[in-house]
């Protein structure tokens, strides 16, 4: 089944077209995001609305089928952070900077460990060099996500 032009367009309106896992602005992005099944087909996932949700192709790429995690600090297994059920800002924190993002709930961790949201195991920190830019640029992090003070 394919996710059809209305669906798609509901989901990155909804999303206020950010990446709903690192909050990337699809503007700031070369590619159009993805739109992500948060139950994957693959496991039985549908393309209902309350199963998707809009992803950058980084984020998109890294969770691939996957529905758990490692949290670092536990080394338990985690579900990811899941944006129609979790909201962003009980899971994660921006580094006083801008630059990073924090979990600060194991789900946060756990999904921060699996989407390598900050570089830290892939691509030597290309995402935060893009964050350095938006930054400059007044167009990240979004005003409404928590800073660490």
């Amino acid at each position: 089944m394919t996710i059809s032009n209305n669906t798609r367009q509901l989901v990155r309106e909804r999303a206020n077209y950010l990446c709903e896992y690192c909050h990337s602005l699809e503007e700031a992005s070369a590619a159009q995001f993805a739109i992500d099944h948060i139950l994957p087909q693959s496991l039985g996932g549908s393309d209902e609305l309350s199963n998707l949700a809009l992803a950058c192709q980084r984020c998109n790429g890294y969770r691939y089928n996957f529905i758990t995690g490692i949290d670092p600090q536990t080394q338990q297994e985690i579900p990811l952070f899941n944006p129609r059920q979790d909201k962003w800002a009980d899971h994660f924190i921006w580094t006083a900077d801008g630059l990073r993002i924090e979990g600060i709930t194991p789900t946060g961790r756990a999904t921060c460990n699996r989407l390598d949201l900050n570089d830290d195991y892939h691509n030597e920190g290309s995402i935060v060099r893009a964050r350095r830019l938006w930054l400059r640029g007044g167009w990240y992090p979004p005003q409404d996500d928590p800073r660490q003070r």
